[in-house]
């Protein structure tokens, strides 16, 4: 972690943008004292588009049927054999 004074931060403020980028801790300070810390922005998620999986994955006719025993078993802390 690199502290350093408000006037350096002005001085060098690119170098310390690019060194934060890369996720070195930067904090900044006012009389030796800590204030803010300099980090880089989170990536944004991109925008999701409805529907382009389709046609990727088919739900069975039998989604809704009853488990079998066994594995309903298992589900209930049971054992599957």
């Amino acid at each position: 972690m690199t502290q350093i004074n408000i006037h350096e931060a002005k001085t060098h403020l690119s170098q310390l943008l690019f060194r934060a980028v890369l996720g070195e801790d930067i904090i900044i300070a006012k009389a030796g004292k800590p204030i803010v810390r300099l980090v880089p922005i989170e990536k944004p998620l991109e925008d999701r588009v409805l529907g382009q999986d389709e046609g990727l994955f088919t739900v069975p006719e039998d989604f809704n049927a009853p488990l079998p025993e066994d594995i309903l078993s298992a589900f209930e802390g049971g054992t599957m054999e």
